[in-house]
């Protein structure tokens, strides 16, 4: 990992990670309809972190970081086709969500640092989702009961492959316009939104 925010950020980490709502997936012990609410707002969001990518992908000039913005971006697509999956076995109209606000808080975050911040300060403001996202798949896999019903969830995040994919990410936060201390306010006000989203669903 060489991430370099993520330990001047652990107590919104360990924060994420002790919220009843992430515990609740990996005991299965969530209200029903609760994770149905979640799936339905992550799925807007991912379309705004997409977009997000889509933009960075747009500007910049490195055939590397070309082609690893693409490996981003389709890893989003097979986020997405996960939440497709979700949706159909709890019922859920993906075309009928409306985003609550600590869904669009996060997503408006995004669009305003795709369009006015150079690459590695739109890398800094969405690297957090992906270290997070890895950190508690990986944390939870020990203790998650096998038979929750969102296990799933936990063993998508825990799967090596997409930890890797955010090592990569911590890669593109050096470069031309690069702002250490710009990008220590982005990760972390973007870790805060992380945990609203989380606690929007309590």
């Amino acid at each position: 990992m060489r991430d370099p925010f993520f330990a001047v950020n652990q107590d919104l980490f360990q924060a994420c990670l002790a919220h009843p709502f992430v515990q609740g997936i990996a005991r299965g012990t969530l209200r029903p309809g609760q994770f149905a609410g979640y799936v339905a707002q992550d799925a807007w969001f991912l379309g705004a972190f997409a977009r997000a990518y889509a933009a960075a992908l747009a500007r910049t000039t490195d055939d590397r970081d070309l082609w690893l913005f693409k490996r981003l971006l389709d890893g989003v697509v097979t986020e997405l086709e996960l939440h497709r999956g979700y949706a159909a076995r709890w019922g859920i109209d993906l075309s009928r969500v409306e985003p609550m606000p600590a869904t669009l808080a996060y997503t408006d975050f995004l669009a305003g640092v795709a369009g006015r911040e150079p690459i590695p300060q739109i890398v800094a403001a969405m690297a957090p989702c992906m270290r997070l996202y890895a950190w508690l798949g990986q944390s939870l896999a020990p203790v998650a009961d096998p038979a929750s019903p969102t296990i799933e969830w936990v063993r998508t995040y825990a799967d090596p492959a997409f930890a890797a994919l955010a090592d990569e990410v911590d890669g593109l936060l050096t470069g031309s316009g690069a702002d250490p201390q710009r990008q220590a306010w982005l990760y972390r006000r973007a870790m805060q939104l992380e945990y609203g989203f989380f606690d929007a669903h309590r």
